[in-house]
């Protein structure tokens, strides 16, 4: 976003964020002008392009931002007067993942250094030890980088199936430590086979941009024993052929997971700033900001998801927003389910079967998603083959209105929306089953700026409604979830060159399940980020005197309990820290 604030501030530099090696076939997006394509380095035809974003630094300016709404106090601490040259690491304020008081057996799956867009190839080996029927599977990564460099998009897979996709933070001078930890229980099916192994966080280092990348993955398996049982997780794992999938004749129970990440492309990276002709702004699609991710099978439409408006650690022009504290996914990029289980009577039936997936809204031949797919399976121990039938696909008109209003602050105000609902059973050994999924999708969104995108401000949320109902052997059980996510942010440039990002995120879902119309699991989670800085643009790295307060509050509770801690920092030292239920 804001290509010609950044631009203007970086005398045509490029700035090659957010890049990585896409999971399949793509081509690099057109630089955004002739400054830029000078300084591109070249890349291969799977490479995707980057969108220009503020330069990372090491002293930029401004104001405090409010940690989320009634966030407790915090101890005072003694803070710089501005940003330096180091900062604390990055943290986020989600929960570790629980481990299970049993043996446990660590992998260590990559380990490698990125100075460019060579991935990480080698081999995976199941741990002995600790048995094949595991409780859980805990992924760790750790990661290390020093001197100037900008954020990026990476990968992991292992036998083919994506099995982790990330992001990195930005550095300081005298360098950071960070790591992620992602539940991966669910891909046991691949982790009880050896495989290759392929990592990539894509990266320039050069003479200006030193960052090199320096991390290490394991993965720790806890190993079934006394009360600990070994985790219910799918009996197969595929990824598509030649994007087809064959799936066994026996599945009664059909989850794809799509690892949707607008990132290179140039303006796809800020997919919700876009705006259509004839409305006055630098990054443009044919109808406006609205995306949705649809999954087809055979052509025919089968699922349907808002994506999360994540933003990288170089986001909205301002890296001083996210030095210490990402955005909500950034760190962990979580995959869009879709149930296909309607669809496991047509899928069973021994021939391979066209999956495709699409973004809506992104303008014709125009680069910037990824979507590399996995397709989880449940199988019938009992039946060599699982008969059925799809029996319902109904899809609603899918509405994208956007409305731009000229004047000395223009404005684009988008409605968007689709419904979509599946049905169909399934022969088990255990009866027939039916299956109904239904989804709703909507987009709100006001977007407004002025004359050369000095001010450029947008409110926004997206609301993603499923319900899936499943009606067999005993009462019915129903899974609803309320997925919400919001996004309201202002960058301005003043006449004195400061620039300021005033920004607040949401990642909000509620989630109940019942049973013969009873409650029997329920859960809410509410992921709200703050952020507020300002530093000098156009001017040399020691003059920015940036400042700037972030915090996060992470809010998990329900029928397993409840989570919830808050961070803060101001010019990059974090003051408070603090856990509560």
């Amino acid at each position: 976003m804001r290509r010609r604030i950044v631009m203007s501030m970086l005398a045509g530099v490029i700035l090659s964020a957010s890049t990585f090696l896409g999971a399949g076939p793509a081509s690099a997006a057109p630089p955004a002008d002739a400054a830029q394509l000078a300084a591109t380095p070249a890349r291969s035809a799977d490479q995707v392009a980057a969108t220009p974003r503020d330069a990372p630094s090491e002293t930029p300016a401004a104001t405090a931002a409010e940690a989320p709404a009634d966030a407790p106090a915090g101890p005072a601490a003694d803070t710089p007067a501005e940003f330096g040259t180091d900062w604390h690491d990055p943290l986020t304020a989600a929960p570790p993942v629980a481990r299970p008081a049993t043996k446990s057996c660590a992998v260590t799956v990559a380990e490698a250094q990125f100075r460019d867009f060579t991935p990480y190839r080698g081999a995976y080996t199941p741990p002995s030890g600790c048995g094949d029927r595991w409780s859980k599977v805990v992924l760790r990564l750790d990661g290390k980088v020093k001197g100037r460099q900008f954020d990026r998009l990476g990968y992991l897979h292992i036998g083919g199936v994506e099995i982790f996709r990330t992001s990195t933070p930005e550095p300081s001078p005298d360098g950071i430590e960070w790591s992620v930890e992602k539940d991966v229980t669910r891909y046991s099916d691949t982790f009880r086979r050896g495989g290759d192994v392929e990592m990539l966080i894509g990266n320039v280092v050069d003479d200006t941009y030193t960052g090199v990348l320096d991390v290490k993955v394991t993965l720790t398996f806890y190993a079934q024993g006394g009360a600990v049982k070994s985790a219910a997780t799918p009996d197969r794992v595929l990824t598509l052929q030649d994007g087809t999938l064959t799936t066994p004749r026996n599945s009664e129970r059909v989850v794809a997971e799509v690892y949707a990440t607008g990132s290179g492309g140039g303006c796809e990276e800020y997919w919700y700033l876009t705006v259509p002709d004839p409305a006055p702004y630098s990054c443009k699609a044919d109808k406006g900001p609205y995306r949705e991710v649809q999954i087809k099978v055979d052509g025919q439409l089968a699922g349907i998801a808002e994506p999360f408006p994540t933003v990288w650690t170089g986001g909205w022009s301002n890296p001083f927003l996210w030095y210490v504290i990402p955005g909500p996914r950034a760190f962990d990029i979580k995959p869009i389910e879709y149930d296909l289980t309607p669809y496991a009577g047509l899928l069973n039936d021994g021939r391979p079967h066209r999956i495709d997936v699409s973004v809506v809204g992104v303008p014709a031949g125009q680069t910037g998603w990824s979507t590399p797919v996995n397709v989880l399976v449940w199988q019938d121990a009992k039946r060599a083959h699982v008969s059925g039938a799809l029996t319902e696909v109904r899809a609603g008109d899918l509405t994208n209105s956007s409305t731009y209003t000229p004047g000395s602050e223009e404005r684009l105000d988008t409605v968007g929306g689709h419904r979509l609902t599946t049905a169909g059973y399934v022969d088990t050994s255990h009866g027939r089953v039916w299956t109904t999924v239904r989804r709703t999708l909507a987009n709100t969104s006001a977007h407004h700026w002025t004359d050369g995108e000095n001010t450029d401000a947008l409110k926004a949320t997206w609301t993603d409604d499923e319900s899936v109902t499943v009606d067999g052997r005993g009462p019915v059980g129903v899974r609803r979830t309320h997925r919400t996510y919001t996004m309201d942010g202002t960058t301005t440039l003043a006449a004195d060159d400061r620039l300021r990002t005033v920004l607040t995120l949401g990642d909000r879902a509620a989630v109940d399940e019942t049973r013969g119309g009873r409650r029997t699991t329920w859960s809410r989670l509410d992921d709200t980020y703050a952020g507020d800085a300002t530093y000098t643009a156009n001017v040399p790295r020691d003059q920015r005197h940036a400042v700037g307060t972030t915090s996060e509050r992470y809010r998990l509770y329900g029928s397993d309990g409840c989570y919830d801690r808050v961070l803060v920092t101001a010019q990059g030292v974090l003051t408070r820290d603090r856990s509560d239920c």
